[in-house]
Formats: C-alpha cells, structure tokens, sequence
C-alpha cells in the first residue's frame, strides 16, 4: 500500500517537480561525498551548514564557497567536487541518461519529458540524440583542456602529478563553469601568463554559450551541404554572448582605466578586462581581487552576472536571450511595431511574454534577498549586491563576504544558486501546477499605463 501511494505521489508531480527533486537528491548525495573523513585534509574543521553551502554551490556550479577549496579537501576530495560539478554542468537528467544508455535501459517518454525540461528545449524530438552529443562534447572538452592545460603546468609545479591535478581541475571548473579553483588565489598567480587565460577564456565561453549552439558549430564544421542554416536561437544567442563579452571588456576597461589600470600597458587592461568580463557569463574565476575595483565597474559587472550565460549550458542568471528579447521587444515598441522580426523569422509573443515575467521575476526575488542581506549583515550595499547578482548568476565572483556570512545569510545565497541554476521559468512552474486553459473569457478593458 505504502509502495503504491509513492506511486502516485511521484506520478502526480509534474516534469519540472521531478527535476527539481533529482536535484535535491544531488546535493545531498553530495553533501554526503564532501563530507567523507577521506575527502578532507588532516584537521580541517568541517560544519553541516559549509559542507551543504558547498555542495549547493557546487551542484549549481556557482563556485561561492564558506571554506578554502585548497586548504580543506584532500586529493580524494579534489576528484569528488570534479564528480559533483558535473551534476550541475552536465545536469543530473542528462548525467542520467547517460547511464541508462549504458546499462541499455529504454528511454520512455517520461524520461524523454525530463530530459526536455532539464535541458530548457521545447519539443521532443532528437532528445537521447541530443544528450548523447551534449555528454561527448562535454567531456572532449574537459579531457582536451585537462590535458593542455597540465602539460603547461609542468612549467609552475615540480611533479606532473600536481601539474594534471592542476590542469584538469582548471578545465572542469571553466568548462562548467563552476568557478571553484585549488591554487587558493583562484586565477591570479596567473594574471601575467596569458596562455593560460586564453584558454581558460576558451573553456569558460565553450561551456557558457549553449549546448545547441556547439552542437550546430559541429554541424556547421562536419556538414558536407554548405547550405547550412543556423537556428534562429544560434543566431540571437552568440551575437548576444559575443556582444555581452565585448561590451564589458571596453567597459571595464573604460571605468578602470584611471584607476586599476592606472600605469598598466594596454596588453595588461585588455587581459584583465577580457578575463573579467568573460568570467561574468557564469564561471567565477578571477585574474585579480574584483574588491579593488571601483563601485561603476562593480555595478557593471552585477549587471552582466545577473544577465548571465545562454540557455541550455552549464549557466544561470536570467540568460542571454532573455536579454536580447527584452531589448528587441523596447525597441520594436519603440517604433511602434506590432510584432518583431528578425533574421527573416518572427518571434513568438509568448517567448516574450516569457523574457519579460522572467526578467521582473528574477529582479523581485534579487531585490528581496538583498533586502533581507541588509538587515541580517553588517556589509556594504554594494558588497550583498554584488554577492546576491553572483549568486544569482552562478557565478561565483565575490568581494570576500562569503566566508563571513551568517547561516540566514548564507541560506539565501544557497536558495539564489540553486534557483540561478534551475531557471526563473521551472521555478515559477515548481510553484505552480500544470498548464490549464480557460474555458470561459470576462469582457476586456483598456487600463492606463505609463
């Protein structure tokens, strides 16, 4: 009897509910593997609220951490926070699969909905194809970077044990994004190698930019028709990211230019911008303290954290094209046009009705946590809004508050990372119910707005 209403309790939760369940078992499974005696370093103090403010942190691939990544795990630890960062890059439903496939288990379509819902795509169609290509990419990525970056490492570290340790860690943290870092500096016993940077730089937008959109570039790489046609979502997402990634490198370096950069030579403030800025779509890494720039160049970057990386990628915030819907939408209405094309296609208003509850939702829930952060810590404004848009956006940058926030505080930076990583739009379903449709309508009436 108990076994059947488990049954039908499961089978009464919707798609988005399932997923946010799976990951719920993911943090705890992960706070379980980080808190195992041999994942610590001899004498490190280890706290219930740190270890799952890690594993929140980690699962969401966000990289805000309460503890020194280096000073507390062991090596053992190092491979299992590699393990945990996967469920939040990869994605548990995708990681799933994986090992459905594996154990060549059937993909019903219970599982195909699951899929579809943890990887934000909109139809069923092609979905085990779709996973399968999205698990190789992945780690072709991570085992091409691992390994550059470890031979390269041979350079700064004595054995090449610790120089992979090093390269492949580096790789997994950029690659998804996950922003945590084992030199205890993050990136900036790095900040004058360049090399390292650029491919860091590399990883960070490989793992940002959208699984759909690398697996079109392959496509686009191995087609043999050079008639091929890029998806609409391609086209709006990589000029959005690109232009995002550029705009806030001249505006970093703009800002800074009297001040942190003051006596640098330009290859310097191109780097430190470029790095900057790229690590603000969602990977946290750091070439220098962002504390030492000043407050217009802080509030940029809140912008771009809170904007985030692209749909269907290892990031959070409110996305890329939620943002580039929102300004096609201004500037259409603008011009008094009643429906936006582009690129010889016409977007759906329901899309971007969606951009737009997207975007007041994740200020709203942004604005309140900031609220309650002012009440509960003894920061600067600028510092909790610069944690809660990190936060947020999974991305991991932080003025050096973390450590010191109170368990209050610090449960509301886990909620942001965890709802950073899940989406507005499945946490706006996870509060509600299924779609329903109206079978009667009220008579309209015009409001005054503006």
């Amino acid at each position: 009897m108990k076994m059947n209403k488990w049954k039908l309790r499961l089978q009464s939760l919707t798609p988005v509910q399932l997923i946010v369940s799976y990951y719920f078992i993911a943090v705890t499974v992960s706070v379980i593997l980080l808190s195992l005696p041999v994942a610590h370093k001899p004498g490190v103090e280890w706290s219930f609220i740190d270890g799952l403010f890690t594993a929140v942190s980690a699962v969401s691939v966000t990289g805000l951490t309460a503890i020194s990544t280096s000073d507390t795990f062991s090596v053992p630890g190092i491979f299992i926070l590699i393990f945990v960062l996967q469920f939040g890059g990869i994605g548990v439903m995708s990681l799933g699969t994986f090992v459905w496939l594996i154990m060549g288990k059937k993909i019903g379509l219970k599982e195909r909905q699951l899929i579809m819902t943890d990887q934000n795509q909109t139809n069923l169609s092609g979905i085990v194809n779709l996973i399968r290509q999205i698990i190789g990419l992945i780690l072709l990525i991570e085992l091409t970077g691992g390994i550059i970056l470890g031979v390269y490492f041979l350079n700064y570290f004595e054995t090449w044990q610790e120089a992979f340790l090093h390269g492949i860690f580096t790789s997994v943290s950029a690659t998804t994004n996950g922003g945590f870092d084992i030199t205890g500096q993050s990136m900036i016993p790095f900040a004058d190698d360049y090399f390292i940077q650029f491919i860091v730089i590399i990883l960070i937008i490989l793992g940002a930019i959208g699984f759909p959109v690398l697996i079109e570039v392959k496509d686009f790489l191995f087609n043999k028709n050079k008639k091929y046609r890029f998806s609409l979502f391609t086209k709006i997402t990589s000029i959005t990211f690109f232009s995002l990634v550029i705009g806030g490198t001249i505006a970093i370096a703009c800002l800074e230019y009297s001040y942190f950069y003051k006596g640098m030579v330009w290859h310097e403030t191109l780097f430190y911008s470029l790095f900057q800025s790229t690590a603000t779509r969602s990977a946290g890494l750091a070439t220098m303290d962002v504390s030492m720039y000043t407050e217009p160049t802080l509030l940029v970057i809140c912008a771009l954290m809170f904007i985030g990386a692209s749909p269907s990628s290892v990031g959070g915030g409110i996305r890329t094209t939620t943002f580039a819907l929102n300004l096609l939408f201004l500037f259409h209405f603008a011009r008094g046009n009643k429906s936006i094309k582009i690129f010889k296609r016409e977007l759906h208003e329901e899309d971007l009705m969606k951009s737009v509850v997207v975007t007041m939702m994740a200020m709203l829930i942004c604005f309140f946590a900031v609220v309650i952060l002012t009440i509960t810590e003894p920061f600067s404004l600028t510092e909790i809004l610069f944690e809660v848009c990190s936060a947020f956006g999974t991305t991991g940058l932080s003025m050096g508050i973390t450590p010191d926030l109170s368990t209050v505080g610090k449960v509301v930076i886990m909620i942001l990372m965890f709802i950073g990583r899940i989406g507005i739009l499945s946490f706006l379903y996870l509060l509600g119910t299924k779609e329903r449709k109206d079978n009667y309508h009220f008579p309209k009436e015009r409001v005054i707005i503006g």
